[in-house]
């Protein structure tokens, strides 16, 4: 190295004591007393570094590695106790500095640059954990033993791969040389999967860029956890049927994290826009905060306003509260949408999505569990080793979850779901892998009926093919019809012909759309500024019951909704306690949008409203009785009944061998148990599907197993 360089290398070493004496004194102290157990890392800031001498960052970004090797080389010199050595050794890496906090001007979304242009400099990418492997060993110094002459050789190693000496230090030979393990410097390592988060990739193609981490970043995050990575861009060539391509892969050398959240509560509000959201909660500009939402929602679909309101309370939320035992009460509620199709189930589903500023769109036709929930899995990203993944509760976290067709999700998934929605967390557990991740999400889910349409003559609960012990994690279930009516037809069809006409109009023109049409098709609350007043009201209000009288009528109306079959132990169980949680979550909502600090009587009597018109419409047996079973095991108790007596009867007529013919099952349960030909066969049907009886003389017969 020339005088010069050795000048200029000495000038930067000397910056960065200067530096670390101004501005970081007092944590290298910390870091010499933790060091080496508990710390091995000085963390810096860009701010700091370009405060003190902007040149200095502009060359860590240009040139990270030449630049981080003179700051930690400083690190090492930097004036400390004679008994503290932060150069490590074989067992002890290094202490370390690491720059975190850059500029919006070298931040990206993974995707959102180019690879080219940025090889080599030091940036920031900002996302979702999608993936992480394992924490395994990466070796940074090879200890090579020539096999003829016996003297060690060391060489540093790189992500670039395994580097061998090209002759022996001591004989001057090529070898042939052996690795001494014992003798190598080896450091835990964890490559991670970064993906767009779900607010900027909002259910379109979400690209990713893997990142290397060692050391003291390892196990600081799960997948789920949003982050921003600063460290090197490297582009790593690609190979195809093991030869060498002109594609060159980006991928990141992690050198510090910072966890980020994207959130309700993060978003920024102005004075004016503030000043607005308190006008409309007292009603003083604009109207009625909970009309305004439902017009906001999905303007377009008609006779939907209580589920409107009912996913504009989704959005605003309960109030989540950690108990003094460590149990948690949640805030969040689930609603499910189960109608004929174009009903409108996507409409509304898309305009919930859009609100939230975070949210996960996903189809559970053919999603596994580890698409749902997570999962530990074996697959290339982790090089055939098992690999912990996020799936969309995940992703969703402290946000909006939407499964589309949920009824066709697989019995592993919905199994996976359980906790996920009721705990709000998700423990993973296999290949060594010991973990939780958190899934504090609401879920907003749609589905069709069993056969595609209602079927005005069955019973609605009998058509939702969707494991029972789901569907009680849903604290509204709703019905969605398309019943054909001339009246309502026409007022539909005019709202959907002229909106479009509207829409294309106010493309070309806006002055060529007057009030009254422009209000047709516009919210009345833009997606923006309703985002922001759901943000406020979740940021400032935590409300409480005002006093002990609207708890009082809270608790008066559910005792009565649980006696309303009366307490004989034959009657079906009205209604379970986990409605009473859903009432005091959406009263909470409620409570909340109106940006008030208590809890009235008017937001329980809406909460009390919208779980009484779900009930109605899924929670109501054949005796038009409310019937927790119904959401609770998906089959009301008079149905189980039913299936139980009709069990009975083809044991008692099937005899001791052979089928029994439907046709005379139909004609005796008729008789017998007042059953319709139609519904003998279609509970036939499901005890069949159910494994508990078969045909042994193919369609028309039927025999129950074991008798």
């Amino acid at each position: 190295m020339s005088t010069a360089a050795v000048a200029g290398t000495e000038g930067l070493i000397d910056r960065f004591l200067a530096f670390f004496e101004k501005y970081y004194r007092d944590a290298i102290g910390t870091l010499a007393q933790r060091y080496p157990s508990e710390q091995r890392s000085l963390y810096i800031t860009y701010d700091d570094l370009f405060t003190f001498d902007h040149a200095l960052a502009d060359d860590w970004v240009g040139n990270p590695e030449t630049v981080r090797e003179y700051a930690d080389e400083a690190l090492r010199l930097y004036d400390l106790p004679a008994d503290i050595d932060l150069s490590g050794g074989t067992d002890t890496p290094a202490a370390t500095v690491r720059l975190t906090g850059l500029p919006v001007e070298h931040t990206y979304y993974p995707g959102g640059f180019s690879p080219t242009d940025h090889a080599g400099e030091y940036v920031a990418i900002e996302g979702q954990v999608a993936k992480a492997t394992e924490t395994y060993s990466s070796i940074v110094e090879a200890a090579f033993v020539c096999q003829r002459c016996g003297t060690p050789t060391y060489i540093p190693q790189t992500d670039s791969g395994f580097q061998e000496p090209h002759e022996c230090q001591g004989c001057e030979r090529q070898g042939p040389f052996d690795v001494d393990f014992d003798d190598s410097t080896f450091i835990d390592a964890q490559k991670l999967r970064i993906e767009e988060p779900p607010e900027v990739a909002k259910g379109g193609d979400t690209s990713h860029i893997d990142v290397f981490l060692e050391d003291d970043l390892v196990k600081q995050i799960e997948p789920g956890d949003k982050v921003a990575v600063a460290g090197i861009l490297h582009l790593e060539q690609q190979t195809a049927n093991n030869s060498k391509t002109g594609k060159f892969r980006p991928y990141l050398d992690g050198r510090a994290i910072t966890t980020k959240e994207a959130e309700f509560e993060d978003i920024e509000i102005t004075d004016a826009e503030e000043e607005r959201i308190r006008d409309i909660a007292s009603e003083e500009t604009d109207g009625d905060i909970f009309e305004l939402a439902v017009d906001s929602i999905a303007p377009t679909v008609e006779e939907e306003d209580d589920i409107k309101l009912a996913i504009f309370l989704q959005l605003v939320s309960g109030v989540r509260v950690e108990m003094p035992d460590g149990t948690v009460e949640r805030g969040d509620y689930h609603q499910l949408l189960i109608g004929d199709p174009s009903t409108g189930k996507s409409l509304l589903m898309d305009a919930a999505e859009t609100i939230a500023p975070r949210s996960v769109s996903v189809s559970g036709h053919g999603a596994s569990a580890s698409g749902l929930t997570a999962a530990a899995v074996r697959d290339d990203f982790g090089d055939g080793q098992w690999t912990l993944e996020a799936g969309a509760l995940v992703h969703a976290h402290k946000g909006l979850a939407c499964v589309d067709e949920l009824d066709k999700i697989s019995p592993d998934a919905v199994k996976s779901m359980h906790k996920a929605l009721s705990q709000q967390r998700i423990p993973v557990n296999k290949a060594g892998i010991n973990t939780t991740l958190p899934s504090e999400t609401a879920l907003l889910g749609a589905a069709n009926p069993k056969d595609g349409r209602w079927d005005p003559y069955k019973e609605t609960h009998e058509q939702i093919d969707i494991d029972g012990a789901l569907l009680s994690r849903f604290g509204l279930i709703w019905k969605l019809t398309d019943e054909p009516d001339e009246e309502r037809d026409t007022r539909i069809s005019d709202t959907m012909l002229a909106s479009k006409d509207i829409g294309k109009r106010l493309s070309i023109n806006t002055n060529s759309v007057g009030d009254d049409e422009r209000a047709a098709v516009e919210p009345a609350l833009d997606t923006e500024f309703l985002r922001k007043y759901i943000a406020y009201a979740r940021a400032n209000y935590t409300p409480v019951f005002r006093d002990d009288d609207v708890r009082e009528h809270a608790r008066e109306k559910f005792v009565t909704l649980r006696s309303s079959n009366g307490y004989d132990p034959d009657a079906a169980v009205p209604v379970t306690f986990r409605k009473l949680q859903d009432v005091h979550r959406i009263a909470e909502a409620s409570a909340r949008a109106r940006l008030s600090p208590v809890i009235e009587e008017q937001d329980v009597k809406r909460a009390q409203r919208l779980v009484g018109a779900s009930m109605r419409q899924f929670a109501t047996n054949d005796d038009n009785e409310f019937d927790a079973d119904i959401t609770e095991t998906g089959t009301s108790k008079t149905q189980k009944e039913r299936k139980e007596s009709l069990r009975q009867l083809i044991i008692e007529l099937q005899g001791d061998e052979g089928p029994l013919m439907v046709g005379e099952l139909c004609s005796e349960a008729e008789e017998q148990l007042g059953l319709k030909p139609r519904v003998t066969k279609d509970e036939v049907e499901v005890l069949c599907q159910k494994g508990e009886a078969y045909r042994p003389g193919g369609e028309g017969t039927v025999r129950v197993f074991g008798q």
